[in-house]
């Protein structure tokens, strides 16, 4: 280990701060030892730049990125219905990225971590072509039965949001110059909130599925069926829409409704319940029907059949 990645190190030990009476080691050992509850829930999420955020951007600071990074992360434990515990991040870090710039990167998880009581336990720091962030998060229930997967939806069953849509793609419209709005809208993209305390919320109220939309509903919500070996229909009129993503999607030349449900990365949760379940916080966008054998899916109930809509899918 060189001098600057030593120094780099004490830097990042001295902004971290341990939340959680149930670690023992953190930083500064050569691994984390936390005393574990009974059912423990891990998801990982990398994001690279030029891929996932833009550092050349001028409104795009190295802060914004590891905020991002984390909350992508943590919205996986949110989906599960789980208690968000410790984050392990790995940093690759290309030529020229100052010191300065790589603090202020984990500054930005740690304002995060702060505010969901999730504890940065270590991680590693490498070079690398550009700017990577790969950033475990670690959640825990004291019954399986606490926890919600994508496959329980059942016919009858109503499915909801958690909040409204279409803020982060309309953010990414401003961001890049092709629309013109408010901050709020930019702000929604940069710094995403993962919605853990709704997500154990829905655990608790009964909810039979659950994913966090990071591709849009046009696209998680297929992943809910076909998991769950069902159909699902979401009335695309009724998704609620961000304030100010209306006024972006006229500038764009497409239908709001469209921008909310493709758009993405709002990590608002998608949820699926009884009938007669009736949690606070939710709108109901759409149902569950039994799916011919073999074939279930999502459809999207007011669009125009010219135009199939589809979130983002994943390039490998």
């Amino acid at each position: 280990m060189g001098s600057g990645e030593r120094a780099l190190i004490a830097a990042f030990e001295e902004l971290l701060v341990n939340r959680s009476e149930r670690v023992v080691r953190w930083v500064g050992d050569d691994a984390a030892v936390v005393r574990s509850r009974p059912v423990q829930v891990v998801s990982v999420d990398a994001m690279v730049d030029g891929v996932h955020f833009r550092l050349d951007h001028p409104h795009v600071h190295p802060a914004d990125a590891g905020w991002r990074a984390l909350a992508a992360a943590l919205s996986d434990i949110a989906a599960m219905g789980a208690q968000a515990g410790e984050a392990y991040v790995a940093m690759g870090v290309p030529e020229g990225f100052g010191a300065d710039a790589a603090v202020q990167c984990v500054r930005g998880m740690e304002t995060l971590a702060a505010q969901t009581g999730v504890t940065i336990c270590g991680g590693d720091v490498t070079r690398a072509p550009a700017l990577t962030l790969a950033v475990t998060v670690v959640g825990w229930a004291d019954r399986e039965d606490e926890l919600v997967g994508r496959d329980g939806a059942r016919p009858g069953d109503r499915v909801g949001v958690t909040g409204p849509l279409g803020a982060a793609a309309a953010g990414l419209a401003v961001l890049e110059g092709r629309a013109e709005g408010p901050d709020e809208l930019i702000a929604a993209y940069l710094r995403p909130r993962p919605r853990l305390r709704e997500g154990r919320e829905l655990a608790r109220a009964g909810a039979h599925a659950l994913i966090d939309l990071s591709d849009g509903i046009a696209t998680d919500a297929d992943h809910v069926a076909r998991h769950s070996g069902v159909h699902v229909e979401i009335d695309v009129a009724a998704l609620p829409l961000a304030p100010g993503v209306a006024q972006i999607a006229e500038q764009l030349g497409v239908p709001a409704a469209e921008l909310a449900a493709t758009g993405g990365e709002d990590f608002e949760l998608c949820v699926v319940m009884a009938p007669d379940a009736a949690p606070e916080g939710v709108t109901w966008v759409g149902g569950v029907t039994a799916s011919p054998p073999g074939s279930p899916g999502l459809s999207l109930g007011g669009t125009d059949p010219g135009r199939p809509l589809a979130g983002y899918e994943h390039a490998v």
